[in-house]
């Protein structure tokens, strides 16, 4: 799920200045409504100086139409602007590295408060898994958690277009199924504040974690990406054929000054070897610059379990031999989850 950019508003990007820069420890206070002067040291003032040197500055922060002379002139340091280098590293700095793994457990609402209906669970399997051709529970349905990992996850695409974005991502634990349903209405699940939660959680797994979040995020800017490169394909072979067609020309002229003369003639072997070698290397140089690379910055994580019922069942799947296999039933999504086979 990709969150919208919020618009750029002065007033709010300084609150947002003064709450953060204060919380790394240091001195603000608004000498006028566009602007900030603040006194730092330490974790603040590493945002200027990277040894975090005392340092003293006095922000003014542009409105979204400022334009002309007044952004041919702007500081880096002390201006803020649209796309400022120093929001991102107030972001960053804010971020704790690595980002602590926080836990929730959602509140049994609704359906997830009572066990469901078995006829009604067996005909939401059979829709999930079409080739069911037999279908039987062999243990009665027990209260249980189904666990989800969300993530939000800042990407910067590295291009000749430089791009920023920010997704929410869900995945089901272990598989890995992207969840977008959670991803979306995470922010207005309850937690469970009172109810007794899960007796063992998963352990954490960055590696695995990460392979997932990693194959969840090819999704989500599949669309994004599309675009990306096609601009890059683009400039890439423009730039390709006023390459080629330099080197070309130029060994044209090569081989009308050898039919001149016996002496360019001699020389024309190593010059082409030369030419040929510049050729390749300008080539290789331009392919390396239209590459595209992807920066993902995790900047969240939360485990989230998920009131659920557990039962065994005994499948028949596409006329194979019947399966035991342990299943989750989610009320919430209204699916199953399977654990084991």
């Amino acid at each position: 799920m990709k969150l919208d950019r919020m618009p750029y508003e002065p007033g709010i990007v300084l609150d947002f200045y003064e709450e953060g820069i204060s919380a790394l420890g240091a001195l603000c206070s608004r000498p006028w409504h566009d602007r900030l002067e603040v006194v730092a040291e330490g974790a603040a003032a590493r945002l200027w100086n990277a040894d975090g040197a005392l340092h003293s500055a006095e922000l003014q922060f542009a409105s979204a139409e400022a334009g002309g002379a007044r952004v041919a002139a702007r500081d880096a340091a002390r201006d803020v602007f649209p796309g400022c280098p120093l929001t991102f590293r107030l972001a960053e700095a804010l971020c704790p590295s690595p980002p602590p793994l926080e836990r929730v457990v959602l509140a049994a609402d609704g359906p997830a408060a009572r066990p469901p209906d078995p006829a009604v669970v067996e005909r939401l399997w059979r829709t999930q898994y079409p080739d069911t051709t037999r279908w039987r529970q062999t243990s009665p349905l027990v209260r249980d958690f189904h666990f989800s990992l969300v993530a939000l996850v800042r990407c910067e695409i590295q291009a000749i277009d430089q791009q920023w974005s920010l997704h929410r991502v869900a995945l089901a634990l272990p598989g890995g199924r992207s969840d977008d349903l959670l991803a979306r209405e995470i922010g207005f699940a309850r937690a469970d504040a009172a109810g007794a939660g899960p007796t063992a959680w998963p352990v954490p797994d960055p590696a695995a974690w990460g392979a997932l979040l990693g194959r969840v995020m090819e999704q989500e800017l599949a669309g994004e990406l599309a675009g990306v490169r096609g601009r890059q394909e683009h400039r890439l072979r423009r730039e390709l054929d006023r390459v080629d067609g330099y080197f070309e020309n130029y060994a044209r002229e090569l081989a009308d000054r050898a039919q001149r003369g016996a002496s360019a003639k001699m020389k024309l072997a190593d010059r082409l070897a030369a030419a040929q070698a510049e050729h390749a290397r300008h080539r290789a140089d331009q392919v390396a610059r239209h590459e595209i690379a992807i920066v993902p910055h995790v900047d969240a994580l939360l485990l989230v379990a998920d009131p659920a019922w557990r039962a065994a069942l005994q499948v028949d799947r596409a006329h194979q031999p019947t399966a035991s296999l342990t299943a989750r039933f989610v009320p919430r999504g209204r699916r199953w989850e399977v654990e084991s086979k």
